[in-house]
């Protein structure tokens, strides 16, 4: 089921976020991005519009994108074998392992907080 708040946010400014959309689409397709929320969660529909709108913007294919919608207990698919326990998560793995995570309290948006983290695998564009 497709989590509603991954709708990308109109007023979203693809132009502040250049950066972070390049990196984004160099590794757009060999990515799997798992994301994990609930349309209830206000960190969610704070955090996750945004999310959407630079997946967008880079290009990244849908099928590179999994949504993982959790009830208000924060409990649905992948919860126990992905330990999750708060939302929202984005985990991003290449050919099914794990680079690293997201976690609802990260002080920059998630774009870019993956942007960062993927500019330290090497290949990134400069």
């Amino acid at each position: 089921m497709a989590l509603d708040t991954m709708e990308p946010n109109p007023v979203w400014v693809e132009d502040a976020y250049a950066d972070t959309v390049a990196v984004l689409e160099h590794y757009g397709d060999d990515l799997t991005f798992r994301v994990w929320g609930g349309d209830w969660c206000k960190d969610c529909r704070a955090k996750l519009p945004d999310l959407g709108a630079a997946i967008d913007a880079a290009g990244i294919p849908s099928e590179n994108v999994v949504h993982h919608e959790l009830d208000q207990d924060k409990q649905g698919p992948g919860v126990e074998e992905y330990g999750v326990e708060y939302i929202p998560t984005v985990v991003v793995e290449r050919d099914g392992e794990e680079l690293f995570r997201f976690v609802e309290s990260e002080s920059v948006p998630i774009a870019v907080y993956l942007a960062r983290r993927l500019e330290e695998e090497p290949g990134t564009p400069e």
